[in-house]
């Protein structure tokens, strides 16, 4: 072997941080078969140096090596170069460009977990659980997910067309969609929505997201809510620590909200809330759930219904139960490198397999539901009877102020809302329930 092979065999080393692990951890014979196999790795290095038919450069392989020993782990580890890595901290402080959706490789196929709302992908229609199974001219069959990310942005104000499988469907369609800046906001319509029932939806767990979900929560409280619908629907996930924070605002101290266990003892934790005196402890609960929410959600989800503080109503969430670790390099690049699988308070790990509501309502598109319903009443779609006494009794909204608006446009969006009728009528139950309790 020649001696400046050995030598890059050495930096590969310390690039890929085996010093940090600690040649004394491990056996002499696993230190062995490690340095028998970073040679090989040197030698083809060289290899390809020296006699590939272009020229590239040491950082190009490199990179190429340590995105294709990332992608091989799991779907969730990656390697990022230095842009992508910005990008990454650029999407957990709220400002993003894209299409607005979360994606994965789920049976290696790539898929939608959930688009963020009011994004350009929720306006177009993209649902969670679709298979992205065609980008630009390019198939996905074989994709990385690293790559169909680089494809699916670009400038704000150009366009990308996808194609998605929507299996439950039987369907395949074309969308093309035009790339925005993508603003987050953390939460969406907190408002008391009857009988003193406050509702709140959470988009994303993020730097800011439980300030700015403690700070709804102080709202409603001094709006008269009395308990609370927490909506985790599409909800893809993000910092594990901010779940953990959201989750503790309603258990009580001592009480266990998720665990994860990991290869190295570090990464073996439980996390228990110690919230000795929270104004939102007794406040009955529900927790919307389906199938874009994942990770973040789920752990809030299990700990509040493990520990019998929430009722779940709406259908099966995704099912990502691992935590990944973003571990910056020295020249500016990062890995997001899976170290855990988290566990609920009842010991279930949902990886792969996800929750199952308390309550299982199937989501229902509003506007089909509409035209089946005058279908059967024998009523023209376009003007049936619902529509000419909304007409009648709105005649008058373009005198309304802006506020009022927005509170029809919400009541509206709630009573169209299957699922969160459900929820609702959950929580009156819950009432109803307690004070026979105090009888």
């Amino acid at each position: 072997m020649p001696k400046k092979t050995f030598v890059l065999g050495i930096v590969l080393i310390a690039l890929i941080g085996i010093s940090s692990v600690g040649i004394s951890q491990v056996t002499a014979q696993k230190a062995k078969d490690l340095y028998s196999q970073v040679e090989l790795f040197s030698y083809v290095l060289t290899t390809v140096q020296s006699e590939y038919v272009d020229e590239k450069t040491p950082q190009d392989l490199i990179y190429g090596a340590l995105r294709g020993m990332l992608s091989g782990l799991d779907p969730h580890s990656q390697f990022m170069d230095p842009d992508e890595y910005k990008d990454l901290k650029s999407e957990t402080e709220g400002k993003f460009g894209g299409l607005g959706i979360e994606i994965t490789l789920k049976d290696s196929l790539l898929t939608v977990i959930a688009p963020i709302e009011d994004s350009p992908a929720w306006k177009a229609g993209v649902k969670a659980g679709d298979r992205i199974v065609k980008i630009g001219h390019d198939i996905t069959r074989d994709m990385t997910l690293d790559d169909a990310v680089k494809k699916l942005r670009g400038e704000p104000g150009t366009k990308v067309s996808i194609t998605i499988l929507r299996e439950k469907d039987d369907l395949v369609k074309d969308f093309v969609i035009t790339r925005e800046i993508i603003h987050v906001d953390n939460i969406k319509d907190p408002h008391i929505i009857a009988e003193h029932i406050g509702y709140v939806r959470l988009t994303e767990f993020r730097e800011n997201s439980y300030n700015d979900l403690h700070q709804s929560l102080e709202k409603l409280k001094a709006e008269g809510a009395d308990s609370l619908i927490l909506d985790l629907r599409n909800n893809p996930g993000g910092l594990l620590d901010v779940a953990i924070r959201i989750a503790q605002d309603f258990l009580p101290s001592g009480k266990t909200i998720v665990s994860t266990k990991g290869r190295r003892s570090s990464e073996n934790t439980t996390a228990q809330s110690d919230n000795d005196n929270g104004d939102f402890l007794d406040w009955p609960m529900v927790v919307m759930i389906n199938e874009g929410s994942a990770s973040g959600s789920e752990i809030v989800a299990g700990a509040l219904r493990d520990n019998k503080r929430a009722v779940l109503v709406g259908v099966k969430s995704f099912g990502k139960g691992s935590v990944q670790s973003v571990i910056p390099l020295p020249d500016g690049s990062g890995l997001r490198l899976t170290t855990a699988k988290y566990f609920t308070p009842s010991g279930v790990c949902i990886n792969g397999i996800g929750i199952t509501p308390d309550v299982v309502i199937e989501e229902k598109d509003s506007k089909e539901g509409k035209d089946a319903d005058a279908d059967k009443a024998g009523v023209e779609n376009n003007e049936d009877a619902d529509t000419i006494f909304s007409d009648l009794e709105h005649k008058d909204d373009k005198n309304l102020s802006a506020e009022d608006k927005k509170r029809m446009a919400l009541k509206k969006k709630d009573q169209e809302d299957v699922q969160l009728q459900s929820a609702i009528n959950v929580i009156k139950g819950i009432k109803v329930y307690r004070k026979f309790q105090q009888k």
